[in-house]
């Protein structure tokens, strides 16, 4: 199926793995005469990472070696400008391991693992924040993404310092914050699907929040069959000047958001100048992009 395609990229123990939660540990799966769908798959890809399966959670070891961290948190915080800066034999170590792949661009391998590396180095972190699903859910089922975002920013200008040290990939670590802050309170019925790779400048977050809700008499992916709100958040470290860093990272939202479909935009600079104080970098603002309303976020 070109889903599993697509989230593997042919990588023989995900294909493997994905097949076998899907045809033996599922029950709709099961059931022979019932067609494998979309929805079935992405459940099992989601059931794989939170079980943590030994393959997966080698990774994790993966990560902590020097090698893979430099060249992964370039990737990861999309902030490197080109391959050149990283030394070739780091490189071509990663890309031995699976990790990543050098075409058309250096970038994580394959989707599973581009969601599950920066699910692996903030585990802890998403564990121990304190904010809840039910907090940011609007009558209707759906996701209050303007909530979630001015609960995030608060909480990144009184506890960033604190939680940033704590990380192995401080390259990354506003980056790694804001996904794990998100994880949190999205895991129990939406998810995250990320884009990023080396010279990107940016971090693409799509969050997929599925409009119905939950019944027990029901499998999760069946929920996912139906009508589905879809929020692009685009992330960017600031450099140059904010007007310049905001122009091109509303022309690159705006891009993301007819990618994916969805009218919902927020776009996240993130100034990591330590001088500078936090009534500078703390905003929001709304602004209009090609006929797309895009809110703006200062951290």
């Amino acid at each position: 199926m070109s889903c599993i395609w697509h989230l593997s990229q042919g990588q023989p123990w995900l294909v493997n793995a994905l097949a076998y939660e899907v045809c033996f540990e599922m029950k709709e799966g099961r059931d022979r005469s019932r067609p494998v769908n979309k929805e079935m798959v992405d459940q099992a890809k989601e059931s794989l990472i939170l079980g943590r399966e030994t393959h997966l959670d080698q990774l994790g070891d993966k990560l902590q070696e020097p090698r893979v961290h430099r060249v992964v948190a370039g990737i990861v915080s999309g902030r490197m400008d080109a391959p050149g800066d990283l030394p070739e034999d780091d490189v071509q170590y990663v890309t031995d391991l699976g990790l990543i792949r050098s075409k058309p661009q250096l970038a994580i391998a394959n989707p599973i693992y581009r969601e599950i590396i920066p699910r692996m180095l903030t585990y802890s972190t998403q564990i121990t924040l304190s904010h809840q699903t039910a907090w940011y859910i609007t009558p209707d089922n759906r996701l209050d993404m303007d909530k979630l975002m001015g609960a995030f920013q608060q909480f990144f200008q009184e506890h960033s310092a604190h939680w940033l040290e704590r990380f192995q990939y401080k390259e990354a670590g506003p980056q790694l914050l804001l996904q794990a802050f998100l994880q949190r309170v999205i895991n129990s019925g939406g998810r995250i699907e990320r884009e990023y790779g080396l010279g990107r400048q940016r971090v693409d977050l799509l969050v997929l929040w599925p409009l119905e809700p939950a019944q027990e008499e029901k499998p999760d992916w069946v929920r996912w069959q139906g009508p589905v709100q879809k929020i692009v958040v685009e992330l960017k470290v600031l450099h140059k000047s904010l007007e310049s860093t905001i122009f091109s990272g509303l022309e690159q939202t705006r891009s993301y958001m007819d990618t994916c479909g969805t009218k919902e935009g927020h776009l996240v600079i993130f100034n990591r100048d330590a001088k500078v104080p936090w009534e500078d970098k703390i905003f929001r603002r709304m602004e209009t992009y090609q006929g797309a309303d895009i809110k703006v976020w200062g951290m």
